[in-house]
């Protein structure tokens, strides 16, 4: 049997634009992408710790280095620019493999920077 498991993380980053009239997903600074090991195009979960939404979308990558995490289309109905979300995103895996399975899970600080990383 397969489980569906955490794969990446992104804990608690600020919503840094909304913008309604894109065609939808969340646009994610591509350092952060690359820490979490979320790829372009890659279904997103994502838990707004403001609002208490969830939505799920796709990830597209930003300028690196900007910490620009912005909403888009549908998606910017469900946040605000300032509002704290959770970036997460899952795979399959055979049941066989729990035991060793680790997701990724970065930190932030600041401006959505980088700090490290982090469990749960």
């Amino acid at each position: 049997m397969d489980l569906i498991v955490l794969k990446s993380k992104i804990h608690t980053v600020k919503v840094t634009e909304a913008n309604i009239n894109y065609k939808g997903s969340i646009t994610i600074d591509e350092d952060l992408m690359d820490k979490a090991n979320i790829r372009t195009w890659e279904q997103v979960h994502i838990n707004n710790a403001s609002k208490g939404t969830r939505i799920i979308t796709y990830a597209i990558p930003g300028e690196r280095g900007t910490g620009v995490i912005g909403m888009n289309g549908g998606a910017a109905l469900h946040a605000d620019e300032g509002d704290t979300i959770h970036i997460l995103c899952f795979c399959q895996i055979p049941e066989k493999d729990m035991a060793t399975h680790q997701p990724t899970i970065i930190q932030t600080k600041g401006n959505n920077e980088f700090a490290g990383l982090g469990s749960h």
